[in-house]
């Protein structure tokens, strides 16, 4: 079979810079094959979400990001998955059937305060920040991906951001910024794969990758 890092459809130069890829912006000749293959694949799964504005695949030096963004995919104040993020996670899930690879579920909000009691009738627990919130997110959309496509859990992270890693910066009290601030990022981690040599007892999860911010350390 075709794997998700391995082999693939050919897509012309045109056509990547018509998603938004860079291929001079990959950082090595072998890693940046890779992941531009998993993004060329990603990118043509998530075509309709793409061109609605809805989805976002992006690759940095953690490896391949697609962002799940807008007014339809979560409300505000509400960590619940509505339809349509539903349907875009099992997309999202099909791919990870085919990784091996960690992956990180990252949490975000917009910069609105949480208020206690502002969701009166929602069968849903009161969040007691952004980072709550965020998190929540995070968590769900985790146990979504996992329990749709039955998936190893100790594949996945889940970690919140709050509002501090907005995808708008500019205006972001804008309802269209809080929109696409409200949303979840699926990163493909890219440093090791999830199986285990024999000698190995444990496995850790890869450094973060990110400068200044939390670290998880492997386990020798």
């Amino acid at each position: 079979t075709t794997g998700f890092f391995d082999g693939g459809q050919t897509l012309s130069k045109g056509t990547l810079e018509e998603f938004g890829m860079n291929i001079e912006s990959l950082p090595s000749q072998t890693r940046g094959k890779a992941l531009s293959k998993a993004k060329r694949t990603a990118t043509e799964l998530f075509k309709p979400e793409i061109r609605a504005g809805k989805v976002r695949v992006s690759e940095d030096e953690r490896g391949l990001v697609i962002s799940l963004a807008g007014a339809d995919y979560f409300d505000p104040g509400s960590a619940i998955l509505l339809p349509e993020i539903k349907e875009t996670l099992k997309k999202a899930s099909g791919l990870m059937k085919e990784l091996e690879r960690f992956v990180r579920v990252e949490g975000h909000s917009d910069e609105d305060a949480v208020l206690p009691g502002t969701n009166p009738g929602r069968e849903e627990r009161i969040y007691l920040n952004n980072w709550d919130l965020a998190g929540a997110r995070a968590i769900n959309s985790t146990v979504y991906l996992i329990n749709y496509g039955k998936l190893d859990p100790s594949w996945f992270q889940a970690v919140s951001f709050g509002s501090y890693r907005p995808m708008i910066v500019e205006d972001p009290g804008s309802p269209e910024a809080k929109a696409y601030n409200r949303r979840i990022d699926i990163v493909i981690l890219t440093e090791r794969s999830v199986k285990r040599k024999t000698s190995e007892s444990k496995f850790g999860l890869p450094k973060s990758k990110i400068s200044n911010t939390e670290t998880t350390t492997e386990e020798e």
